[in-house]
């Protein structure tokens, strides 16, 4: 059984950073992505950054230039590097696998880690 654990997460002034980890306990076979999302109180969760097979990645605008996505294959971990943090980054961050599983796609969440960021 996959898990995927967030952490990192924390409070903030607005300008400040944080890194999140998100480690996956078991072995993933097939990964077509890998990616962070978040979701504000009221919101729909949106995709933040994305590592995609072959190592493209790709960010939402309102995060390009201040966070960075990478990860650690021997480790199973994936980090975000969140820079210049502003208040409307408040949100809890949730990381996703997206796998070709034996039957068909198959899709890993964590539980997800509180980001807030104070004024």
């Amino acid at each position: 059984q996959v898990q995927l654990v967030e952490s990192g997460g924390g409070l903030v002034q607005a300008g400040g950073s944080l890194r999140l980890s998100c480690a996956a306990s078991g072995s993933i076979a097939n990964i077509n992505a890998m990616g962070w999302y978040r979701q504000a109180p009221g919101k729909q969760r949106e995709l933040v950054a994305r590592i995609i097979r072959g190592g493209r990645t790709n960010y939402a605008d309102s995060v390009k230039g201040r966070f960075t996505i990478s990860r650690d294959n021997a480790k199973n971990t994936m980090f975000l590097q969140m820079n210049s943090l502003m208040p409307e980054d408040t949100a809890v961050y949730i990381c996703n696998v997206d796998s070709a599983g034996t039957y068909g796609p198959v899709e890993y969440w964590g539980q997800g880690t509180q980001v807030t960021v104070s004024s």
